[in-house]
Order: structure tokens, then C-alpha cells, then sequence
């Protein structure tokens, strides 16, 4: 999830699936925010690796159905 901030003048980038704080990190364009994100999940990801968790299953659009054509 990424949305443009007005208090923060940024876009704040949020991970809703994984646990913790609502804001995983920032950046000043859309780009570079998609950026930045790639590289936390890149890390969350090795994290739970690294402690042998499973990731978390995704909630948003869990029901989504994808059409096959």
C-alpha cells in the first residue's frame, strides 16, 4: 500500500500483511517509494528465512479470483 503523505511530504509505503509498525518505509517520488519497498520485503523475507517462520499469507484481495482466459 503506498499513499501520499501532506504531514510527511512523502509517500508512505505500508505492508499491511506482515506485523509491526503501520509504515515500512518512505520515499520522496512514487518511484523511488516502490524502490525502497522492493527492498524491505526483499529483507523481511530473509528475515523469516533466517528465523524459519513461514510469511504471512496475504489478506488483501485474498478472495480475488484470478480469470483464466
Amino acid at each position: 500500500m503506498i499513499q501520499w503523505s501532506d504531514e510527511d511530504n512523502c509517500y508512505l509505503v505500508g505492508l499491511p500483511d506482515f506485523p509491526g509498525q503501520k509504515w515500512r518505509t518512505h520515499g520522496n517520488t512514487y518511484a523511488e517509494s516502490v524502490k525502497n519497498a522492493e527492498e524491505v520485503l526483499e529483507s523481511l523475507m530473509e528475515l523469516y528465512q533466517k528465523l524459519g517462520e513461514s510469511l504471512p499469507e496475504p489478506e488483501i484481495n485474498k478472495k480475488r479470483e484470478i480469470l483464466q482466459k
